[in-house]
């Protein structure tokens, strides 16, 4: 089943360079400048943070300590690992198998619930001022009942929304804040979508699909959905320096 999805990611990537063609990663790679990688890396260390936070008060609910400082490197950890391997989820069997399944599959669970809630929201509601009022009261009541699961969960997804604006910007599209926001979100529920190769995939065909909707051309979606995850693998390189310095401790002692 993992070959599957790792098979229908690749299709889905060979599907969007076959129609926009080589041009758009090659622009991508271009628009990867000091800049939009160094800021990718702070807002990263953000989320990243929020994520450990989070992983440890639902470990914590299930009666599983796990100390902020190895949260937070775990995390990074894993983070690397799921960007650099196929199927997107080595990183967090890593995790799993060091402090347990249930936690991470919590998580895992949470955080995806969380960010398709709040982009779907977000999509649906619109200009509306009295759906407006109902989702800040939806909010608010989730806040009161999870605090910690659901406010570290707003700013991962935050977090990975402002990476792909960043990616946008860079990328050369001038269109306003508010029609990039909505696609924005949308990538961002498609990145989840477990067909993926690290990652790539379902995002790249969406953004394409969800940039000629909105006028903007599907190879420019192309190159800011390759961009940002070029920013994002680049952004997981500390887990890389973590991995190493562990799997080199475990040598020493061996």
């Amino acid at each position: 089943m993992r070959w599957l999805e790792v098979l229908g990611g690749a299709t889905i990537l060979a599907v969007v360079g076959w129609r926009v063609g080589p041009q758009p990663f090659a622009d991508a790679v271009r628009a990867a400048g000091p800049a939009p990688l160094l800021a990718a890396l702070a807002i990263t260390a953000v989320t990243t943070v929020a994520c450990a936070c989070r992983w440890r008060a639902l470990a914590h609910g299930l009666g599983v300590e796990v100390p902020l400082r190895e949260a937070v490197a775990a995390y990074y950890r894993s983070q690397f690992l799921n960007a650099t391997l196929p199927g997107g989820v080595v990183g967090d069997v890593h995790r799993a198998v060091r402090h347990g399944a249930l936690p991470v599959v919590a998580d895992r669970g949470a955080g995806q619930a969380v960010q398709v809630a709040a982009a779907g929201a977000v999509l649906l509601v619109g200009p509306a001022p009295w759906a407006s009022v109902l989702l800040a009261a939806v909010v608010v009541a989730a806040l009161v009942r999870w605090p910690a699961v659901v406010a570290t969960s707003l700013v991962a997804a935050a977090g990975h929304v402002v990476v792909f604006l960043v990616a946008a910007r860079a990328a050369g599209t001038a269109a306003p804040l508010s029609e990039l926001l909505p696609l924005a979100l949308l990538v961002m529920v498609a990145a989840a979508i477990p067909l993926n190769v690290a990652g790539w995939g379902p995002r790249e065909g969406i953004a394409a699909w969800a940039f000629a909707a909105a006028g903007l051309g599907a190879a420019q979606g192309a190159t800011v959905a390759v961009l940002y995850g070029v920013l994002a693998l680049v952004a997981t390189l500390p887990g890389a320096v973590l991995l190493t310095g562990r799997l080199a401790r475990g040598a020493a002692r061996g």
